[in-house]
């Protein structure tokens, strides 16, 4: 897909909008899925760990596939689509569930909605070589927008309906996504790759790699730091405020860091926010005060918009031409 054009411009309209809807969707669950599993199905604190965990590995082995066999057939739309389709059913049965284990094939559905990530990336990273960083800084706005605005939505219609009509409410952005995907992105014509095979690519992809294994590593989860907050003494009803904090801060952070990218180089701007996650970490050692809690999410927000910005499009640009997918996937599988 070439670089300008009208063409390409919609294209990355239709897959933001897209990733807004569907992320809409998925955050009205987050915040009342451990109340629904737990006191409306009647499993305990295990059974939902053990839900989450299954649904988490089949999220990392869907990307990592997804993105082989994009390259592999040359397909990526149809990928894509039938990725938000699985949110979209996976909501319905979950609402349909009266028995906890119930849920886990509509989890696996759910997770294996995965194989859209790389495809679409790829896709993306194909629209604009020059602007590769400033189109995914606008994509992963519009996912983190999605959050936000799915969790506030989540918190006003807690007051009206019950938990099984909010997961179906829940399901509708998906099935937005997947007309827009339908409607309004034409394939281009691929052909099949002979040979897709991480040791075709180079050295510098191989680094790569490693070093967003060892990020992965040394990353704590934002629900990690939430209980840190609580465990510092802070009442429960400032979770939420944290994470939709960080999560905002993340949004409006996505583009500029993506453009920066292609102005100063992806390598530079992972340094960045590398510094950016160690000040955050010195902070949670020694601070105990609510303000400077502020400041630190603010920081955490920063530094994942920068990074899950930046990773994608430096993987994009490390790829050969033709398995910028499987380079994708195999980043999403390290990173989670």
């Amino acid at each position: 897909m070439g670089d300008g054009g009208k063409e390409n411009d919609k294209e990355l309209l239709t897959f933001s909008l897209a990733s807004f809807f569907n992320d809409l969707g998925s955050d009205m669950i987050y915040p009342v899925w451990p109340l629904f599993v737990t006191s409306f199905l009647g499993a305990n604190m295990f059974i939902l760990g053990l839900i989450d965990g299954i649904g988490e590995t089949i999220a990392a082995l869907s990307k990592a596939l997804s993105g082989y066999f994009s390259d592999k057939t040359g397909k990526r739309k149809v990928f894509i689509w039938i990725g938000y389709f699985m949110s979209f059913a996976s909501r319905l049965g979950y609402a349909a569930s009266s028995l906890w284990w119930h849920l886990i094939p509509f989890k696996v559905l759910d997770r294996a909605g995965k194989i859209r990530g790389a495809p679409r990336d790829a896709i993306v990273a194909d629209i604009s070589k020059e602007n590769r960083g400033r189109n995914f800084g606008i994509l992963r706005t519009m996912d983190n927008l999605g959050a936000v605005c799915g969790v506030l939505l989540c918190l006003f219609l807690m007051q009206f309906f019950s938990l099984k009509t909010i997961l179906m409410i829940a399901a509708v952005p998906s099935l937005l996504s997947v007309a827009m995907i339908v409607l309004f992105i034409k394939e281009g014509r691929r052909g099949e790759v002979k040979r897709v095979s991480l040791s075709l690519f180079d050295r510098n992809f191989k680094i790569f790699l490693i070093s967003a294994v060892f990020l992965s590593l040394a990353t704590f989860s934002y629900s990690f730091l939430l209980i840190f907050v609580k465990n510092a003494g802070f009442p429960d009803m400032m979770l939420p405020v944290f994470y939709l904090l960080f999560t905002f801060i993340a949004a409006i952070a996505s583009y500029p860091a993506g453009r920066l990218s292609d102005m100063l180089g992806s390598k530079r701007m992972l340094y960045v926010s590398m510094i950016i996650y160690s000040l955050m970490l010195v902070g949670f050692i020694y601070t105990r005060q609510l303000w400077l809690f502020f400041m630190l999410f603010i920081l955490y927000g920063l530094f994942k918009g920068i990074v899950d910005t930046v990773q994608s499009s430096f993987a994009a640009s490390l790829s050969p031409k033709d398995m910028k997918a499987t380079g994708i996937g195999s980043l999403q599988l390290i990173i989670g």
